[in-house]
């Protein structure tokens, strides 16, 4: 079992900035891909910017210059710089990491943190 506990939501002005990180724990071999998702009230849940285990990176558009993902293979976590936050950016963020829980035979593994709010508000 996997489990992945994110940090670092909160409440900030617009123009400010945040950071989340994004731990994963348990039966890990090693972490493909990893992930930010978010979700405001009312809208389907969107892609933010995934890491891959080469470090390509890709964001959505409306991060693009603002958000940076990055990600510490030793420590098992990913993080998301969050600058010049803008009230649309208000939503809950999920972290998501795909796990190799064992190479041979292969096994695979898609998760989920349980979620963290950013609010941008003045």
């Amino acid at each position: 079992q996997v489990q992945l506990v994110e940090s670092g939501g909160g409440l900030v002005q617009p123009g400010g900035s945040l950071r989340l990180s994004c731990a994963a724990s348990g039966s890990i071999f090693s972490i493909n891909v990893m992930g930010w998702y978010r979700q405001a009230p009312g809208k389907q849940r969107e892609l933010v910017a995934f890491i891959a285990s080469g470090g390509s990176t890709n964001y959505a558009d409306s991060v693009k210059g603002r958000f940076t993902i990055s990600r510490d293979d030793a420590k098992n976590t990913v993080y998301l710089q969050m600058n010049s936050l803008k009230p649309e950016d208000t939503a809950v963020y999920s972290c998501n990491a795909v796990v190799v829980i064992t190479p041979i035979p292969r096994r695979v593994g898609d998760y989920w943190g349980q979620g963290t709010q950013v609010t941008v508000s003045s």
